[in-house]
């Protein structure tokens, strides 16, 4: 996480967007980088956040919005700090999953040709690769779940080792590579009046759409309105909830190695639920 004062992060986004500033207010939420909301002189407000790779994320917001899902606009970005729009976000999403699915199936409505994404990014100091990839199982094993072998027990290694050669088998050659949010749990869904506000913190690559699904229901459970909405538009694959713990473990280790041992009991679950 940035130390740098929330004062600090304040003046000098509005110093980037070129308007004065009138006071400011750490945001909460925000486990790996500093969120920061600025209340300006002509009356608007933004929001400022310390980021590793902000024209990075200035770009995965863009293809979002693209998509014609909600995201934040972005101002202004330098080498970290982006300036983004500021959106409401005064509701729960439990009052909103019908409209999340509708959000979610317009943003893997955009489909690239290959898996991966233009440019390779981290999450809290942990790499992201994302080379363009043509075969589906290699790019998930590869950049996935390989890359966290070296750092994890030698009992988990043996297990992810298993499922990682055994892949081929178990996911689809080719799906769709659609855009994915990648990162896409209750803390970045902004939810305002029963309505998804925004995206936000996206970790965005081309990929199996079922990688956002099972996301959204590694710490909560999406409900029957949220999957009716959803495959009104974009239909999910059979055999789709026996894939799911195999895309939650990208997270469960990724919290695991950010958040400590804690999340062992996770990752061990979700080994155990695929059969190694």
């Amino acid at each position: 996480m940035n130390d740098q004062s929330s004062a600090s992060v304040a003046n000098e986004a509005a110093f980037l967007i070129g308007k004065p500033l009138v006071t400011e207010e750490r945001l909460h939420g925000g486990d790996i980088s500093q969120v920061t909301r600025l209340w300006l002189e002509d009356g608007s407000h933004a929001v400022a956040k310390n980021s590793p790779f902000p024209e990075i994320e200035a770009a995965m917001l863009a293809a979002i919005s693209q998509s014609g899902a909600p995201a934040p606009m972005v101002y202004a970005t330098n080498e970290n700090l982006l300036v983004m729009e500021w959106l409401r976000n005064r509701d729960v999403l439990h009052h909103a999953w019908d409209d999340l699915g509708k959000v979610i199936a317009l943003l893997h409505s955009t489909e690239g040709a290959l898996y991966g994404w233009p440019k390779d990014y981290g999450i809290g100091g942990i790499p992201m690769v994302n080379k363009w990839m043509r075969s589906w199982p290699d790019f998930w094993g590869e950049y996935r779940l390989r890359p966290h072998l070296e750092h994890i027990s030698a009992d988990l290694v043996d297990r992810l080792e298993e499922l990682i050669e055994d892949l081929p088998q178990r996911l689809p050659m080719t799906p769709p590579a659609v855009l994915l949010h990648g990162d896409l749990w209750d803390g970045n869904i902004l939810v305002d009046d029963g309505r998804i506000s925004g995206l936000i913190d996206p970790c965005c690559y081309y990929g199996d759409a079922e990688v956002d699904i099972a996301m959204i229901n590694l710490f909560d459970r999406a409900s029957g309105s949220f999957y009716e909405a959803y495959e009104t538009y974009h239909p999910l694959t059979p055999g789709y909830k026996e894939r799911l713990p195999i895309y939650k473990l990208w997270p469960a280790l990724i919290h695991l190695r950010l958040f400590g041992d804690g999340y062992r009991p996770l990752v061990t679950h979700l080994l155990k639920a695929v059969g190694v």
